[in-house]
């Protein structure tokens, strides 16, 4: 009786039929363009109709002011608040510190409809600050300072994990180098680790700000949707899309080049390293 043949495998079966270089190329191509079709899409639709002049004497200006506005502040909370927080998350030891990161990373995987439902029942009228806050004469649902705290609160990870990795991979000799020649404390990281630090810091803001720019859920719950005082370029989008689809598709191209913008320079960034 002859020998059994091995049963060929699936694997073995797809790679007679295609060589393996071939069907990743396939398979790569195939995801591609599942990809920038979409943002292909929007760009030719926008070029057969015209899209930029159902735009004309809309409020499109004051809602991306508005964007550009509380995104810049947003930034600026986020350096002042992030960046302590993610050096003390990689220089520190301590139980449960492996916990307390997931929690601070935490919005980046949340839904924007919880995110915006927890901001709202912590800092609303009838949350759980709101009482408080409104002894002091201040109430933040449905304003502008709601918007930047629902930016801030989805946007501000991005950076303080990007931070946390650039603070570890600094060289623990570089920093003794310092504290020989009198270096301590803030006068260390100001003038040595940061340095060393800021092109990671940097690509992580950008990230940072693409997502506070294109927040949705968490704002129009918490913020609303204002003209001039709420309704940033996504909440536009939203609101001209039941009206103007083409209005919308013009102003989702103008955040596209936003995006594409920090992607770009954080790309340069992290490029710069090497």
């Amino acid at each position: 009786m002859p020998p059994k043949l091995p049963r060929k495998t699936f694997i073995q079966t797809i790679n007679d039929v295609l060589p393996g270089k071939m069907l990743l190329t396939i398979i790569a191509t195939i995801g591609l363009l599942f990809l920038i079709l979409p943002i292909v899409a929007l760009m030719i639709r926008a070029i057969q109709t015209h899209a930029w002049e159902e735009m004309a004497g809309s409020s499109l200006l004051p809602a991306v002011l508005l964007s550009l506005l509380t995104t810049s502040i947003t930034v600026i909370l986020t350096i002042f608040v992030g960046t302590p927080l993610a050096y003390f998350l990689a220089r520190r030891q301590f139980r449960g510190k492996h916990f307390l990161g997931v929690l601070v990373e935490l919005p980046i995987v949340l839904p924007p409809a919880v995110a915006g439902l927890g901001l709202l029942v912590a800092f609303g009228r009838r949350g759980l600050f709101g009482p408080a806050l409104e002894t002091l004469g201040i109430t933040l649902p449905f304003s502008t300072a709601a918007v930047i705290i629902a930016q801030t609160f989805v946007a501000a990870p991005f950076y303080i994990r990007a931070a946390q990795v650039a603070f570890q991979g600094v060289e623990p000799e570089i920093e003794a180098a310092g504290r020989v020649d009198g270096a301590a404390g803030l006068i260390l990281f100001w003038e040595i680790t940061l340095p060393l630090s800021s092109r990671a810091l940097g690509a992580g803001l950008a990230l940072s700000w693409a997502r506070a720019l294109g927040e949705f859920g968490a704002t129009i719950l918490f913020a609303g949707s204002l003209q001039g005082i709420t309704q940033t370029m996504p909440l536009l989008i939203y609101k001209e899309f039941e009206r103007n689809i083409n209005a919308a598709i013009w102003a989702g191209l103008l955040l596209i080049l936003f995006a594409l913008a920090s992607l770009l320079f954080a790309r340069h960034l992290n490029k710069s390293d090497y």
